[in-house]
């Protein structure tokens, strides 16, 4: 999937004659509408999740297994604040580009992402997808032993990694990075830069007391938020074909309501590589269209990762 011009807008998708006839072009046409009311609802949900369970997590006068339960909504919430970054970085859940942009930033700040950097990196892998070599997702080696599917499970490489991107991008250090190009680093190290500066306000409003509310409330919860969020990540590839076709090199996850929920429909990844152009919102639609033609259709994420327990090669071995 590629984007043209200036403005790296990932919302380019093909058209039903570019893929196989998929989907009817006027189905496609009304798939791709944007629409401001499912995305609003979608972040006043996702925000609520998230405010919900910090306030009872922070009320220490509760049951403890209620405030742990808080704990683990809270760091889910806060993880997948990366799906509202990607799904924001393709411009296509808001009508509006400027607040696309705004949310992404804002939900990587929360995840710890950059979107101004994610939303390159993206676009190379949406254009070199299962690509040795090109593919950027592909820069560290997927887990190929047990011992190596759950340490990537645990996010500690996920933190490793991003410290050190972080680090580097702050400094305008994005060498053997293609996807970050010479006149895209300035405004790539100056968002970064602009993250710091939160995340130094933060600390600093945590400090007086020692409340160490920048720890309990987000470094904690996050931490314990991201197993989930690389268990649902390692099904969209893992395991796929490294064909340049997405309905062989990408996974479909069908999964329960509220997980797809707080994914934004992510699980539906076969789909939105297919047609990148088409929203968050609309992407079930779609799956009614393109599942039956899927390669590579999981009946669900423990099923999924049952396999990957038994044998964790398959992760790095491409499939028919």
């Amino acid at each position: 999937m590629t984007a043209t011009g200036p403005g790296l807008d990932l919302a380019h998708g093909r058209d039903s004659r570019g893929t196989g006839g998929l989907i009817p072009a006027e189905v496609l046409r009304q798939l791709n509408g944007r629409r401001d009311g499912p995305a609003w609802r979608q972040l006043a949900g996702h925000g609520g999740l998230i405010l919900g369970a910090g306030l009872v997590w922070g009320h220490a006068a509760l049951p403890w297994a209620l405030r742990l339960a808080a704990l683990l909504l809270l760091g889910w919430g806060l993880a997948f604040a990366f799906c509202a970054m990607h799904e924001c970085g393709h411009r296509t859940a808001f009508a509006s580009r400027r607040v696309n942009d705004t949310v992404a930033w804002w939900a990587g700040v929360l995840s710890f992402y950059n979107a101004d950097f994610y939303r390159r990196y993206h676009q190379w892998h949406h254009r070199h997808t299962q690509q040795l070599g090109l593919d950027p997702e592909l820069e560290s080696a997927p887990p190929d032993t047990r011992r190596a599917y759950l340490l990537s499970l645990s996010g500690l490489p996920w933190w490793i990694d991003k410290l050190r991107g972080h680090a580097r991008g702050l400094v305008g250090d994005f060498a053997g990075r293609p996807y970050i190009p010479p006149e895209a680093a300035p405004a790539v190290c100056a968002s970064l830069r602009r993250q710091l500066a939160v995340y130094a306000v933060l600390v600093a409003l945590s400090l007086p007391g020692w409340n160490g509310a920048l720890f309990w409330f987000w470094l904690l919860p996050l931490a314990v938020g991201q197993p989930l969020l690389r268990f649902v990540l390692l099904a969209e590839h893992g395991g796929c074909s490294t064909a340049t076709d997405a309905l062989r090199n990408t996974r479909t996850t069908l999964t329960l309501v509220p997980l797809r929920w707080l994914m934004w429909n992510m699980a539906f990844h076969a789909e939105h590589h297919l047609f990148a152009s088409i929203p968050f919102h609309a992407l079930p639609a779609a799956h009614g269209w393109i599942g039956p033609r899927l390669v590579h259709e999981a009946p669900g994420y423990l099923a999924l990762h049952r396999r990957f327990l038994a044998d964790p090669a398959q992760l790095t071995l491409p499939t028919a």
